[in-house]
């Protein structure tokens, strides 16, 4: 038999049997993925906080917006007495999340603020000491550390930057600032719902990241949903979300994986003292 004549008999046989066996052929759209993998959520309760760790919290919610769009969100809660908080940056060589998790070892890690096309980042970054960028003005918000350790996050408006009297180990700026004083603020921003990353300080002076790896919520409808939430929240920064969004935490036997889509030159770190 012809050589042409027999491979088209085996492909017409493979495409049969593929038929008979039930294959499924599955296409991903990199762009809509989600690219997360959040192991413990399936099997964890809901709106139950686990202790992951000393200091370390996890806790799992279904939120959903006026418009009937749902997420599982993920929450870590860190008491700050028992964390060392750094801002990682290194735009000559960005890194996605799983490799930036390989890199720190750390017990969490959330992506930081916006960066341009050149992975420089927009606003200010402190990173060991070091200071690159200049500071927003007038807008936005800061996470922030200074010399003795402190870890706070602040509105810019309120509290501009002040490079001659600050000395600021560790920063990172993004906008727009969602909660402050324990109050929803106004910004102007797009109804785009996309993947959310958020980190804000509670009424008890904790830390909280919190994601939404779903295209679920717009920003206008994610502060009203951390307004609305248990989680007692004094001041909440939306973080670069999108393709950025990412988290992991390595803490006990808890693990969550949730990888940016895109490399992440600038990146919130957190390990256990």
């Amino acid at each position: 038999m012809p050589l042409k004549k027999l491979l088209k008999l085996y492909f017409l046989f493979a495409l049969l049997l593929c038929i008979l066996v039930g294959c499924n052929l599955t296409f991903e759209n990199p762009s809509a993925s989600s690219s997360s993998t959040t192991t413990g959520s399936a099997e964890s309760p809901l709106n139950t906080w686990i202790q992951a760790a000393p200091g370390v919290q996890l806790r799992y919610e279904q939120w959903t917006s006026p418009g009937d769009n749902e997420d599982t969100v993920t929450i870590v809660r860190l008491d700050v007495r028992y964390i060392r908080l750094s801002v990682a940056y290194q735009p000559t060589n960005p890194l996605t999340m799983s490799d930036w998790m390989k890199k720190e070892q750390a017990t969490a890690i959330i992506n930081g603020g916006y960066f341009d096309e050149q992975n420089n980042a927009e606003g200010l970054v402190v990173s060991n000491g070091q200071v690159y960028g200049s500071s927003y003005s007038g807008f936005g918000g800061m996470l922030s550390v200074n010399r003795q350790g402190q870890i706070s996050l602040r509105s810019l408006s309120e509290e501009p930057y002040n490079p001659g009297s600050e000395q600021l180990e560790q920063a990172t700026q993004s906008s727009p600032l969602l909660m402050l004083h324990g109050k929803r603020t106004q910004f102007e921003a797009n109804a785009a719902s996309t993947r959310r990353s958020v980190v804000a300080m509670d009424k008890q002076g904790r830390l909280l990241f919190i994601v939404s790896p779903g295209m679920a919520f717009s920003l206008d409808e994610l502060a009203d949903l951390l307004v609305s939430s248990d989680l007692s929240i004094d001041t909440a920064l939306n973080l670069d979300g999108g393709a950025s969004t990412g988290l992991y935490v390595n803490a006990g036997s808890q693990h969550v994986s949730i990888d940016s889509v895109t490399p992440l030159p600038i990146v919130i770190v957190v390990k256990t003292k």
